[in-house]
């Protein structure tokens, strides 16, 4: 049985939201057992990014002012955005916009690991989604990360791998909403 088989994403964890109206600030903080020098590799350098991450880029994100098109994974149509790095203080934070999404990440060494907090803004009616969604890119990129890659993990596949619906339930009575079934229905529709 290989490394992916085994995997079951442990439970909701290290997430809060920020509400402003429709738009809402997804917080989602994970404990790295990385260096934050590794931990931001895996940010910045696409190769690294085709590993864990729920898009691909087609260059570096390590220099603010770097232009690169973001194409999304595992979506029923790639939807290919044009985003500029905006902040890049390796290894402490890296800002960007995905798909009109402001993205955010704090890196934060601590006892020969690194305290990772994304911060991303996502429609309020699929928080719980996108949690379960990073949640368990989180976990492919601490495998990876460790040296056991298990392999990207993301858009329908994710959806229907094990834990994923519980993630999204166990998000969802976290901050307090519904659980929502499925995709965004413009996603359904692309």
């Amino acid at each position: 049985m290989t490394d992916r088989e085994q995997y079951t994403p442990g439970p909701a964890s290290g997430a809060q939201v920020r509400k402003d109206g429709e738009k809402w600030t997804l917080i989602l903080v994970r404990e790295l057992r990385h260096s934050p020098e590794k931990v931001w590799q895996a940010l910045t350098d696409p190769a690294h990014l085709r590993e864990w991450a729920p898009f691909d880029a087609d260059g570096s994100l390590d220099a603010v002012g770097t232009t690169v098109k973001l194409t999304t994974v595992g979506a029923p149509t790639p939807h290919v955005s044009e985003t500029t790095v905006t902040r890049a203080d390796a290894p402490k934070v890296l800002e960007y916009n995905w798909g009109g999404s402001d993205v955010r990440w704090e890196l934060e060494a601590f006892g020969g690991g690194t305290h990772l907090t994304l911060w991303t803004s996502i429609d309020r009616r699929f928080i719980s989604m996108g949690a379960a969604g990073w949640h368990i890119c989180f976990d492919v990129l601490d495998h990876l990360l460790s040296g056991t890659p298990i392999g990207r993990i993301v858009g329908g596949e994710a959806m229907q791998f094990g834990g994923w619906q519980r993630l999204n339930a166990e998000y969802a009575k976290q901050f307090g909403i519904e659980t929502p079934n499925g995709p965004p229905k413009a996603a359904q529709e692309s």
